[in-house]
Order: structure tokens, then sequence, then C-alpha cells
């Protein structure tokens, strides 16, 4: 089984990150974009039979820093 973990910094939490790409993006002449928001995704191999409430321990635990950041898991 594999899960894909998408994190991103919640709303309202500052992303010097995507800032700085909405920045480069303006200097390479791509006018349009208003803002960027940047984010990870972790892909795990898991053991079959692995529950979502697994993976949910281990973005909690982990993977992804609840206080700034929110995460959505998609499992296959």
């Amino acid at each position: 089984m594999k899960a894909r973990v998408h994190v991103m910094l919640k709303n309202g939490v500052l992303d010097p990150q995507g800032e700085a790409v909405r920045h480069a993006l303006g200097a390479l002449g791509f006018d349009g974009v208003g803002g960027v928001r940047q984010g990870k995704v972790i892909e795990l191999d898991l053991a079959d039979g692995t529950t979502e409430e697994t993976v949910k321990a281990m973005c909690e635990k982990l993977l992804a820093n609840t206080v700034i950041e929110s995460y959505t898991i998609e499992l296959s």
C-alpha cells in the first residue's frame, strides 16, 4: 500500500519560500501570479493492512508540524 501526504502551511502563516517563488516568477516575466504557497509531498510505502489512522498518527507525531501546517492523506 502507498500513502501520499500533502503538507501545507495553514492560512495566515507567512510563507517566505512561497513569496520568493512569486518574486522569481515575476522577474522571469510571469506577472499574472498573485500569490504562491509552497508545501511538501511525502510518499510512503506501507505494509498491507496499515490503516489511515496509523498514517494520521505519523503525521501528528513527525511528518507535519500541526501548529502551523495542515495535511491531507491519499491512500492507494
